[in-house]
């Protein structure tokens, strides 16, 4: 009877979650022949090919459809064991802000991992704008924030830098007319800078949807009918980035910054630290142009 490797198991799971070595690698914090070698020792204990591997990324096998089930099962039952019997006074509950726009795909994860590795730790997840979070922050109710920014405030650790992008309609038209038809919501961080870079190339534009929804927006943009910014890797699914070439002013890099509070618990540590490999994990590989 041969016994399957938790470690190899988190590797193989995380790869088929990413689509890649890379990424993977940057969310388990390892290096990428690290989990190219706990693959094929996977494999070769199996016995099978698990991940078919091709120009176009990585895709599992029907075998490694199979294990992939089971490899989420016992990493779960094994981070919940582990965690009930060496961390049972991690208790309580922890707020983390989070802006509207970088929710997916990295926070998802993390709140899955937090369950695993913290089970008896709610976590309360607030999501609004930049501004609205770190006065919420300062205000003592939230325990961490990250914040889209282009500067560093007091105490920020910068966890990304991304570009911002334009986007709209797949294959849309509206980037070409003049004025440029704009839609923001009224709290939007990126609006302001985004307004004064179409000032400075000299680009007439108006406002089709002035809104405090970011449906709204998203439903707008996707009709062709204006177009929006978003950081690289976080547009919505219905929506292109525009490329460069269009003619419209590059908007620059944002920060993502992370910010704890001044108790800085085990659990923030913890919480801190899931953050930081979702984000290194997402940098690791370039979003698609």
């Amino acid at each position: 009877m041969r016994n399957l490797d938790i470690t190899t198991l988190r590797s193989f799971a995380a790869v088929a979650e990413a689509g890649g070595v890379t990424r993977a690698a940057g969310f388990l914090n390892l290096t990428q022949s690290a989990v190219s070698m706990q693959l094929k020792r996977l494999e070769d204990l199996l016995g099978l090919e698990l991940l078919e591997r091709s120009g176009r990324g990585i895709s599992l096998t029907p075998a490694g459809a199979q294990l992939l089930g089971y490899a989420h099962k016992m990493i779960a039952l094994n981070d919940e064991a582990y965690a009930r019997l060496t961390h049972q006074t991690w208790e309580g509950e922890i707020v983390l802000g989070v802006p509207v726009d970088i929710v997916y795909p990295v926070i998802p994860r993390v709140l899955q991992q937090m369950e695993r590795t913290h089970p008896r730790v709610k976590v309360q997840l607030v999501s609004s704008y930049t501004n609205e979070l770190k006065k919420t922050f300062a205000r003592g109710e939230a325990d961490v924030i990250l914040t889209t920014e282009d500067t560093n405030g007091p105490g920020a650790e910068t966890l990304a830098r991304v570009p911002l992008r334009w986007i709209g309609a797949p294959d849309g038209q509206a980037w070409k007319g003049r004025p440029l038809r704009l839609a923001f919501c009224r709290y939007c961080g990126f609006r302001p800078g985004a307004l004064t870079r179409l000032d400075a190339k000299g680009i007439d534009w108006e406002m089709a949807v002035d809104s405090d929804n970011d449906r709204t927006v998203e439903a707008t943009v996707s009709a062709d009918l204006a177009v929006t910014t978003s950081l690289e890797g976080h547009a919505p699914p219905q929506l292109a980035y525009i490329d460069a070439g269009s003619g419209l002013p590059d908007l620059g890099l944002q920060r993502v910054n992370l910010y704890c509070g001044a108790g800085k618990s085990e659990i923030v540590h913890a919480m801190a630290e899931a953050l930081r490999q979702g984000f290194a994990a997402m940098s690791a590989t370039p979003a698609a142009a």
